[in-house]
């Protein structure tokens, strides 16, 4: 039986800008206050930690880009780190969730992300969300000292480090690389179980075994953002690794409609909503990029928010 999961609307903030910002970032906490008052679920924000010159390569499927993508900025953009950045979000904001989409886990020492997530957790009352990836830039993991031919195991010993630390009492791991017994660390993050993980990725075998060990929460990416086709697909692989389809999240974008302001056209992309809905997607994400102050953005956002819950159903 498949498990029934309320449908949830994710909003991307902006994180990152063109090398010539000087503007601030005031605006994006004022559309994640803005989304926390309107009731948008989840608000979420991205991840680079530095950049090479191959940026050709995020239009590349076989290194993990998506067909036709185009890097946001040049090399020199301004990408904030995505966890300190939702730490000042928890700070402004007192329910909305806090999500990355996506973090380069594998790049960052498990023992000190399992801290900050932790702690991140704890401060915003449970509310973090771990979205993660293998990304595609090589040039990262050259960065990190790290092989990105073998990125996708690189991912999976991280995962396997991190949740470990958040089981808490006497940590051991025994990994290439990273082998230790009776570790302590506190504190514990608060959600039961520890932070939600949601898996990046199209639908292939290794996929499906991180969602079969690590939950059944996927991030679509590139041409499996269409879920009518990959969902079944993806549930099929999931059951082969030995892990519960039926109770499958699905995240992958609002199929908005934008106006030539740039503004999303409410009632025409909510009448797209329930054929995802019907194929098993359960969180749709989306960008607003109109101008206005707080209250006019709160406003825009809770009508948005207020057609969703119609479109969906949900109470």
């Amino acid at each position: 039986m498949t498990t029934q999961v309320r449908p949830t609307l994710s909003l991307h903030l902006i994180n990152f800008a063109g090398e010539d910002h000087t503007a601030g970032w005031e605006h994006l906490f004022a559309l994640a206050r803005a989304a926390d008052a309107a009731g948008v679920d989840k608000v979420l924000v991205s991840d680079h930690v530095v950049f090479g010159e191959a940026l050709d390569d995020y239009a590349k499927p076989e290194v993990g880009g998506r067909v036709g993508g185009q890097q946001p900025t040049g090399p020199d953009g301004h990408w904030l780190d995505p966890l300190t950045t939702l730490a000042m979000v928890a700070a402004q904001t007192k329910r909305v969730r806090l999500a990355t989409q996506i973090l380069l886990a594998g790049i960052r020492r498990p023992v000190t992300l399992a801290k900050s997530t932790s702690t991140l957790d704890v401060l915003s009352g449970g509310r973090l969300d771990l979205g993660v990836g293998v990304g595609w830039q090589k040039a990262e993991y050259d960065a990190a000292g790290l092989p990105f031919e073998t990125r996708g195991k690189v991912l999976d010993n991280a995962l396997e480090a991190l949740t470990a630390f958040w089981r808490g009492g006497a940590i051991s791991v025994s990994q290439p690389g990273l082998t230790f017994e009776k570790i302590h660390q506190g504190p514990m993050p608060l959600q039961k179980g520890g932070v939600p993980l949601w898996i990046s990725g199209t639908v292939r075998d290794s996929t499906a075994r991180r969602l079969a060990s690590h939950g059944e929460r996927w991030i679509a990416w590139g041409k499996d953002e269409d879920v009518a086709v990959s969902i079944p697909l993806l549930k099929d692989a999931i059951a082969k690794a030995g892990g519960k389809p039926d109770a499958l999240q699905a995240s992958a974008p609002l199929p908005a409609k934008y106006t030539a302001e740039r503004a999303i056209d409410i009632a025409a992309t909510m009448d797209r909503v329930p054929a995802r809905l019907a194929a098993g997607q359960t969180d749709f994400s989306f960008a607003f990029l109109e101008q206005g102050d707080e209250a006019t953005k709160t406003e825009k956002l809770r009508a948005i928010v207020t057609a969703f819950d119609a479109a969906t159903g949900r109470a």
